[in-house]
């Protein structure tokens, strides 16, 4: 029986990574439109190694990339990177096909959903109120509304908490498999491998489950339900 679907955010109801590397993307050319003397490959570089030192979602990233390039903050390039940043940001954050619909329809069968991500709050939030999610989901659980990450159980039993549901009834829906399926795996969680979103090549993932597009959840509550 599943009462309850929670869900990854990132490269599991959108494409994270596609958004990311397209918003970072406008962000190098309006900056070097703006007078930055630096080609965009070697600024691309330097970029991807910031995130990998501090994190995929550090929010001084140009700051720290411009102190490297420039050994100072030029407010006018930064700012004019920033502005594009947003701009391909928002024109590339869309979910994934039929997100939409799948997510009405487990709505409509009266499952409870849920969201359990790694990313910060507010970052969270802006995601899922710009893509109109925020009304569909709930419950959210964050990265910083319990200090660690998945696959640490503490994000997935706050999460049931706050959906009022047995890890048994609960169904986790992720494209890491380290993270999310054994995170929840380990509370007792039934769960399915986003492969969709799959971004490292996973060659094995031992969910209950396997999504090659997030509509075939339907018939997976459908027949656990019937069974």
């Amino acid at each position: 029986m599943i009462n309850a679907v929670i869900f990854d955010l990132d490269n599991t109801l959108v494409d994270f990574m596609k958004m990311k590397r397209i918003a970072i993307e406008e962000a190098i050319r309006s900056m070097i439109d703006s007078g930055l003397d630096i080609s965009f490959d070697n600024a691309n570089k330097i970029i991807e190694e910031i995130y990998k030192e501090q994190g995929i979602e550090y929010q001084k990233v140009f700051d720290v990339f411009l102190q490297r390039v420039l050994k100072k903050v030029d407010y006018k390039i930064l700012s004019a990177g920033i502005v594009a940043y947003r701009r391909g940001r928002e024109a590339a954050l869309i979910p994934y096909p039929h997100v939409y619909p799948t997510l009405h329809q487990i709505a409509k069968m009266g499952i409870k959903m849920g969201i359990v991500s790694d990313a910060p709050t507010k970052e969270a939030w802006l995601r899922l109120a710009f893509l109109n999610f925020h009304h569909i989901f709930d419950a959210v659980v964050t990265f910083e509304d319990t200090g660690v990450r998945k696959p640490d159980p503490a994000p997935f039993k706050m999460i049931l908490e706050k959906l009022n549901i047995q890890p048994n009834y609960a169904l986790m829906v992720g494209d890491w498999a380290e993270r999310d399926i054994i995170g929840a795996s380990k509370v007792g969680m039934k769960t399915a491998f986003a492969k969709y979103g799959d971004t490292f090549n996973t060659q094995s993932h031992n969910a209950d489950y396997e999504l090659n597009d997030i509509n075939e959840l339907i018939k997976i509550i459908s027949n656990e339900n019937i069974n």
